[in-house]
Formats: structure tokens, sequence, C-alpha cells
């Protein structure tokens, strides 16, 4: 027996799908606006493909329900709540043990719940979790990193003059005062005519409650640093 190519739900599935995309998009535009790794077209093909996996699973099997046979719908749906997961994973990164990409994976399973939201017909309750979602990475944001925290990592970007064993130093002194020092890089600085400089960019994590005295302060007094500056790290 051939399928209905046209059921009588068919616009409101289609209202659905359009729900998907346009609340998919806004979250994807947020993401691209911030220079993130996965953008619009990532966002919005996640939404749409989880409203239409929902669609599939509510709507799909219709045809073949019967006293010998039963479906349970919800099945699909609990896939892509698993499944989506390795996609978010792909846009997590860890270098040197600083982690980015956490608030982009984030948006991405908010998308599949977003869309499959819309393919349930949730479409008012996806509205508004996409408005929360946007009041979360927006107003938000900027207001919890006004709250004041003892703060337990810093990020510095130290330069010293080369070849006097300042950056032992920097980790021995640093390792002592109760942190543990990564290292995110270096860069070798030549100077025409003088001796080269090196730019080491460092993460600071206090093993224990931060000490009293001043990381920055104490690295500027070993012989050999030229400046100690704090590095904005991105989410």
């Amino acid at each position: 027996m051939l399928p209905d190519l046209f059921p009588a739900t068919l616009l409101e599935q289609l209202l659905f799908l359009a729900g998907a995309f346009v609340l998919s998009t806004l979250i994807g535009i947020e993401r691209q606006r911030s220079m993130k790794s996965a953008g619009v077209r990532t966002h919005a093909l996640v939404g749409v493909g989880s409203a239409l996996f929902t669609l599939v699973s509510a709507y799909g099997f219709a045809a073949v329900v019967g006293t010998d046979v039963q479906l349970d719908p919800s099945r699909i749906a609990a896939q892509i709540v698993s499944g989506i997961g390795f996609l978010g994973a792909g846009v997590i990164f860890v270098r040197r043990n600083a982690v980015s990409g956490l608030t982009t994976a984030a948006s991405i399973w908010m998308t599949a719940a977003v869309g499959m939201a819309c393919g349930a017909g949730m479409l008012l309750q996806a509205s508004a979790a996409t408005v929360m979602y946007l009041l979360i990475v927006g107003p938000l944001s900027r207001v919890t990193k006004r709250i004041p925290t003892v703060a337990r990592d810093r990020s510095l970007s130290v330069q010293y003059k080369d070849g006097r064993g300042t950056l032992r130093n920097i980790l021995a002194m640093s390792t002592a005062m109760g942190y543990q020092v990564a290292l995110a890089g270096t860069q070798r600085i030549e100077r025409p005519g003088k001796s080269p400089r090196v730019e080491a960019n460092l993460i600071f994590h206090a093993v224990t409650p931060p000490p009293s005295e001043d990381l920055v302060e104490a690295i500027g007094e070993i012989t050999g640093v030229v400046s100690v500056q704090a590095r904005v790290e991105a989410d």
C-alpha cells in the first residue's frame, strides 16, 4: 500500500518544521555573531533534523499500526538526545588544560531540544526556550561576569629575557605559592641589535585558596622578567 503523500496533518507538520527552522536559526545567528565554530547552518540543520525525526516518530508509522503492531513514539526522540552528544563533542577543544567550546556544544544540545519540541507541536514552549537561551548567553552572561568570586584561575602573558632560566624560576616560584601552572604557548621576540625576549602565555590554577601575596607582583620581581600582563580568555 502506497503511503499517503498528503495526510490531513500535512500543513500542521510543515508548520512545525518551519518553527524549528526559525528558532534554530536564531540560536545559530547568536553563535555565528560570536564567531564560534558552529554557526547558522549547523544549528539550523540540527533543529530541523530533530524536528523531522520527531515527526517521523509520531506520524511516519501510522499506516502500519494495528492490533498486531504497536509502536513507541518516544524511542526515536530518545535516540536524538543521546546521539546529539557526538556532534556537540566535536566542537569542544582542550589545549593544555584550557577548555573551549562548551557553550557552543550546549547550544547544539539546546537546539536539538527546541527542534524536538517543535516536532511535537510544542511551538510556544520551544519559542520560550529560545528566548531563555538568548537571555542566558546575552544579558545574564554579562551580569554573572560582575559577580565577585574567588579567582582560582589566572591567565598571564609574561615577557622575559631569553637564556637566563627565567621561565624555570617562574614555575618554581608559582608552585611554591600553591599554583599549578600550564604553559599555553611561547613566542620568541627578535629585537635587532638587542638580546631577544620570549613571551610565554601561562595559566595558573590555585590548588589551595589563592595566597595573599599578589601573583603578578611576585612574578614581576623575578630576575629577567620584563613585563606581566593579564590575558582575557574566550568562553
